[in-house]
């Protein structure tokens, strides 16, 4: 048994869902627009402003494309109606972070600056020189841009210097001399 596929989505008015040939799910709200393909074998239906997953048995993948793809409708209609914020802080002496058009520019300790490139579809501002946020509509693009950036330098466990998600708690460890009498 699925709890969350089993659990309904309500729509809010202001999205509108349409479902196509071979269950492709186009999700339009007023940040845009998410498509995404699904598996042929489950069963999406919309009544009522109310969408509901059915599966076709009780096999083990089944199951777990099951809970997953409602899983998936549902940060579609998230996000095109509030979106998806990631907090970025960088900790370091001389480590900041720039951002200018569509490029992020990141010293971090290197000989060189680590530059990305913001995909379409993704906002990436820098209030502060330590901070860093990435706003969007597509969950797993909004996170997968926080990770690679994060893995550039990732917070290290004796000065916590590096970039982490904002609240992150970096467990420290003691130097060598830390144990000497």
């Amino acid at each position: 048994m699925s709890r969350i596929g089993n659990k309904a989505i309500t729509v809010p008015a202001e999205v509108e869902i349409t479902i196509g040939a071979g269950n492709e799910v186009a999700v339009k709200g007023p940040k845009g627009t998410l498509t995404r393909q699904f598996n042929e074998k489950l069963t999406i239906n919309l009544e009522d402003s109310v969408l509901t997953v059915a599966r076709p048995n009780e096999t083990k993948q089944m199951k777990q494309l099951h809970g997953t793809t409602r899983a998936l409708i549902f940060n579609m209609v998230e996000g095109v109606t509030t979106g998806y914020k990631i907090e970025l802080e960088i900790v370091g002496i001389g480590y900041k972070a720039a951002v200018v058009g569509t490029i992020l520019t990141l010293n971090v300790g290197y000989s060189h600056p680590v530059i990305f490139d913001v995909e379409t579809g993704l906002t990436v501002a820098c209030p502060t020189n330590t901070s860093i946020v990435i706003d969007g509509i597509d969950k797993q693009r909004v996170g997968e841009m926080a990770a690679v950036i994060r893995a550039t330098r990732k917070p290290e466990p004796y000065k916590g210097k590096g970039i982490r998600y904002k609240g992150e708690i970096v467990r420290r460890k003691e130097g060598k001399t830390a144990s000497k009498k």
